[in-house]
């Protein structure tokens, strides 16, 4: 059994009706928590900007996943659900890549110790973190030729 097949079968991942209406609303909170970000970063809170960075990623990547009718109750699961468009040729690799640490810098943030990203670090994952959602949005826009992965 795969990591997505134990994803549906544990309902860390189960079928919800498709909608549209909550993948924008989803997009916008996503664009809310960038803009939250970038003011973190201007204003030197770098740990804040790194968990509003993040949230904006999930929220990016939640917004495929309420067009095509999946909800999450795992992050983890949400990655290996976007890995599904890697595996179609849809997505590049290095955004599952990306979305993984910084879902690790996040999990480090709220539990760990260890000091947060530099200034520097911050700033390129905030312009990854838009490209991030420019590639979701993009997905938002291509038919979806739903592989058979339950």
């Amino acid at each position: 059994m795969t990591k997505l097949e134990e994803c549906f079968e544990e309902g860390n991942l189960h079928p919800i009706p498709p909608s549209e209406k909550k993948a924008r609303d989803s997009l916008r909170t996503a664009h809310e928590n960038l803009d939250e970000a970038q003011e973190g970063l201007k204003n030197g809170i770098i740990r804040a900007a790194t968990n509003s960075c993040y949230v904006a990623i999930f929220h990016g990547a939640r917004a495929v996943l309420f067009r095509d009718g999946i909800r999450e109750k795992s992050h983890f699961c949400l990655e290996m659900y976007l890995n599904t468009y890697v595996v179609s040729g849809k997505l590049e690799r290095k955004w599952i890549l990306f979305f993984a640490h910084m879902r690790s810098r996040r999990d480090i943030n709220q539990y760990g110790f260890e000091p947060p990203l530099t200034r520097e670090e911050m700033e390129r994952a905030l312009e990854m973190a838009s490209e991030f959602i420019e590639e979701m949005e993009r997905l938002l826009t291509i038919d979806n030729e739903k592989t058979e992965i339950r």
